[in-house]
């Protein structure tokens, strides 16, 4: 076979930061024993590898679900076979630079409910805060154990042309992926079982272990074996089968809105044994139809006076509530100051350039320079409601203008940024297809843990750069090699 068999096809996109081949096209240090054991195997066995892999993922019941005209339509979550490698001292860069950057925000959502000292010094506008859906009033000097308000973050990188890595954005409030994590590994072990020990690929599969230690660690009572139990909106929402996967995993009761009730301001789940007194709700349901008493009163997916037994300290919930100030798109620009203003120290992980539109100035710049742009709403998710500046047309763009007239403040832009490429394996050939990362970190009484791996996220159209699951994406194993 020839040495660069699956090397030669491989288009290296221009202006852009390539995972396993360096400008002259050799294969990085940390990818050579990968591209060693794809130049013996045969495309024909790459074929059957990766209809294996898919074979997995359906019979694993791995899907999730696209929402069109109404109707939620389940499919399964595309998965590159070609892992996406990091080297120690990579992670030893991104670890840090995360661990900084979720101590702070942790600091800051202490701060912005009690004292206010940052918005009092003029760090943070406090115009910002206040006109942030996410800033819950009812949180405001309420004490949540630990001074823990991010248990889980997944931390969303992009490596620019030069390689350098920067902060896409900061998922806090009910972030997910992370079960995609834990079965491309698992995928991955039945494809290549000799690889991972020859590469010296570190293991994610503690996760659920170093989570579930960590919820019992919050139990606000002082008893032997407090009961925790994961709150899912239920089988319609999209990030259904992680809710399944986890509770399985970390042994504890999935639950629905239903299935709890609060007496005297604590919190119980029904049982066939009658009623069991909950310590810690992980919950997936987001802030606004937690509790139909204190938010959106027509939700049928959380719990009638949960709030109460919440602010009583009865219940430890998980993301603290009202933690989403923290990551949204208007806030994360002052992160770097919060990281300054908190820890006296410089961040290492940069944010991505980001302008206000609710600044005029900023506003003006980026209209001129609109088709060099993402514009987003600064609280969407799944890459929806996005402008993408350089494939809009004019009609599109003028219109997203008006949307963005009626309510400036609720926008960002950030220049497009290229997003590093990576090899995935199609129709028997190697071709670059941009990638994002998302690691999960995990905040405890006794700091915090980030398994050494993540996310990485795939945007299986050519040329695009839109990585969500909703858009089309897909999602490769996560290489982090011990040194």
């Amino acid at each position: 076979m020839g040495e660069n068999r699956y090397t030669e096809s491989y288009d290296l996109p221009k202006n852009t930061w390539d995972e396993m081949f360096d400008q002259a096209k050799s294969v990085r240090n940390e990818y050579k024993k990968v591209m060693d054991y794809l130049d013996m195997e045969s495309s024909d066995e790459l074929n059957k590898k990766e209809e294996l892999s898919k074979v997995l993922f359906m019979s694993q019941g791995i899907t999730f679900t696209v929402y069109n005209s109404g109707e939620g339509i389940e499919k399964i979550f595309p998965f590159d076979i070609i892992p996406r490698i990091i080297t120690s001292a990579e992670w030893e860069f991104i670890e840090k630079g995360i661990k900084q950057r979720v101590t702070a925000l942790n600091l800051f959502l202490k701060d912005v409910y009690s004292d206010q000292f940052i918005l009092k010094d003029g760090i943070v506008p406090i115009d910002v805060i206040y006109s942030c859906p996410h800033f819950l009033r009812e949180m405001v000097n309420v004490k949540v154990p630990h001074d823990i308000y991010i248990h889980i973050a997944g931390i969303d990188l992009i490596r620019d042309n030069d390689g350098t890595y920067y902060i896409l954005e900061d998922n806090v409030r009910t972030p997910s992926g992370v079960s995609y994590m834990l079965e491309n590994r698992e995928i991955t072990k039945r494809l290549f079982p000799d690889l991972l020990p020859q590469c010296k690929v570190r293991s994610v599969i503690e996760y659920p272990t170093i989570l579930y230690n960590n919820l019992l660690a919050l139990a606000p009572r002082d008893i032997a074996d407090p009961t925790i139990v994961l709150l899912s909106p239920g089988s319609f929402n999209s990030a259904y089968f992680e809710h399944t996967t986890l509770a399985r995993l970390m042994g504890i009761e999935l639950v629905e809105g239903p299935d709890l009730i609060v007496e005297d301001h604590k919190v119980y789940m029904k049982t066939t044994a009658g009623l069991q007194q909950v310590d810690v709700i992980y919950r997936r349901v987001d802030d606004d139809y937690l509790d139909p008493l204190a938010f959106n009163p027509g939700s049928l997916l959380g719990v009638a006076g949960l709030m109460n037994a919440y602010r009583k300290g009865n219940v430890t919930i998980v993301n603290a509530v009202g933690n989403g100030v923290a990551d949204d798109k208007a806030v994360y620009v002052y992160v770097p100051d919060m990281i300054k203003y908190y820890l006296n120290e410089e961040p290492l992980l940069k944010n991505v350039p980001t302008y206000q539109l609710g600044n005029e100035e900023e506003r003006a710049h980026v209209f001129e320079n609109i088709s060099r742009m993402v514009v987003k709403q600064t609280n969407g998710s799944g890459g929806y409601g996005m402008l993408m500046g350089h494939a809009a047309s004019t009609e599109e763009i003028e219109a997203y203008k008006l949307e963005i007239m009626k309510d400036p403040r609720q926008f960002i832009a950030q220049p497009t940024i290229s997003l590093s490429s990576a090899p995935c394996y199609m129709q028997g050939v190697l071709q670059p297809r941009r990638v994002d990362f998302r690691p999960f970190a995990l905040c405890g009484p006794n700091g915090i843990t980030i398994v050494p791996g993540g996310l990485t996220r795939v945007a299986l159209k050519e040329g695009s750069l839109v990585v969500n699951s909703s858009q089309g994406g897909g999602s490769k194993d996560t290489w982090v090699l011990s040194k």
